[in-house]
């Protein structure tokens, strides 16, 4: 790591902490003595999204983020606790190991989530994700929910 005030070569790590998505390292220059702060990421390989028509995009956890908050909308859930949800869901998504995933599957990990924390918004989510076309399959999901 090059000195960003005198450019040397040699410079020392003094402090590292993990900062969730990345590491922040507090280095200190050997030649000037001066100190700075570097920070390195984890690079992702590109995931894309397989669409219901077969159109290829790439993932974007804003449109999961968009998503949760319609469902959740009035709720009491923060929106840190939604933020560690995605998070969750994303780290899921990729443990997969694949460099594409269908949709159908990240809407079953929302679902899955959403189930766990607010039954209100699980079936607000759902209503929209399987289209539910009349008042007996929202009745059957409402069902299944109880019965679970």
């Amino acid at each position: 790591m090059n000195c960003p005030y005198c450019n040397h070569i040699d410079t020392k790590v003094t402090d590292s902490r993990d900062t969730g998505g990345s590491i922040r390292r507090r280095r200190e220059c050997l030649s000037c003595n001066k100190r700075f702060t570097t920070y390195e990421y984890i690079e992702m390989a590109p995931l894309f999204v397989i669409k219901k028509d077969g159109r290829r995009e790439r993932f974007d956890r804003c449109k999961i983020r968009n998503g949760m908050e319609k469902a959740l909308e009035k709720r009491p859930i923060t929106h840190e606790k939604i933020e560690e949800m995605i998070d969750g869901i994303e780290e899921k998504i990729r443990r997969v190991g694949k460099e594409e995933i269908d949709t159908s599957l990240i809407g079953e990990y929302v679902m899955d989530v959403l189930k766990e924390v607010d039954h209100v918004a699980y079936i607000r989510f759902a209503s929209v994700y399987r289209q539910f076309t009349d008042v007996t399959s929202f009745e059957k999901e409402v069902k299944n929910l109880i019965e679970k």
